[in-house]
């Protein structure tokens, strides 16, 4: 009587382990969903996930207790306003981050050792470092389009979650929906600068870039708006 009672308690045990192993899978599902492609209400989450939108909502509940997303209200034309989930910036822990804690030493001990002229100069030889490694992937010749695709490609092994979107005025956004060095970059703006001269150098001078949307300034994502000059459009469409 013992021995089934023990096998009882063993298969209970087990079935608890596997309704929580499936919670955290599909809270995590949430959060990439949510990194991935912004703000959604619990329907489009539940249909994305197949699963019922109860169960979504008790997930998010669960994930708002832990204050990694919040919601916002969005005005429908019929009914109630929806709650749009986005994620909280404490949710960046969940994601790759670049050891931020142990960067984020390194450039206040650089200050504190060298004051801002040595850390400006550690800054210029990164930026060349990861200009070359850049170049070295992204052959000089290729149209805008192309170049931007490989860089996507690059940022995304790199940890930046990104994708690059053809505009109806011939121009394109490169996505950045995760940045690995965000800890980094909140104590050293530098950084953020030094990529938008990285992109110019391998974009080329033909082209016009701007930051549309950054996640220091307390945005979901990094857009940056990529247009080419008109001249350079024109010389395309002959092609």
């Amino acid at each position: 009587m013992h021995k089934h009672s023990d096998e009882g308690r063993e298969v209970s045990l087990k079935n608890n382990e596997t309704k929580q192993d499936a919670g955290i899978r599909t809270r995590k599902a949430i959060t990439n969903i949510l990194k991935q492609h912004g703000p959604a209400d619990a329907g489009t989450l539940a249909s994305m996930l197949e699963i019922t939108t109860m169960a979504i909502r008790q997930h998010l509940y669960s994930l708002q207790e832990e204050a990694l997303i919040s919601y916002r209200e969005e005005a429908r034309p019929m009914g109630r306003p929806a709650k749009l989930w986005e994620l909280t910036p404490l949710a960046n822990k969940l994601f790759p981050d670049g050891y931020a804690d142990l960067t984020v030493s390194l450039i206040e001990s650089m200050k504190e050792a060298f004051g801002d002229a040595g850390l400006e100069r550690l800054l210029e030889v990164r930026n060349k470092k990861q200009l070359e490694h850049y170049q070295n992937q992204i052959p000089e010749g290729k149209t805008v389009q192309c170049k931007l695709e490989i860089l996507a490609d690059i940022r995304t092994q790199e940890g930046y979650m990104a994708e690059v979107k053809e505009q109806e005025d011939g121009g394109y956004l490169l996505i950045e929906k995760h940045c690995p060095i965000c800890e980094a970059a909140a104590v050293c703006t530098g950084l953020c600068q030094n990529e938008m001269n990285i992109f110019q150098s391998i974009l080329g001078e033909q082209v016009n870039i701007e930051r549309v949307e950054h996640i220091l300034a307390g945005k979901s994502r990094c857009v940056y708006n990529i247009t080419e000059e008109r001249a350079s459009l024109d010389d395309k469409k002959r092609i």
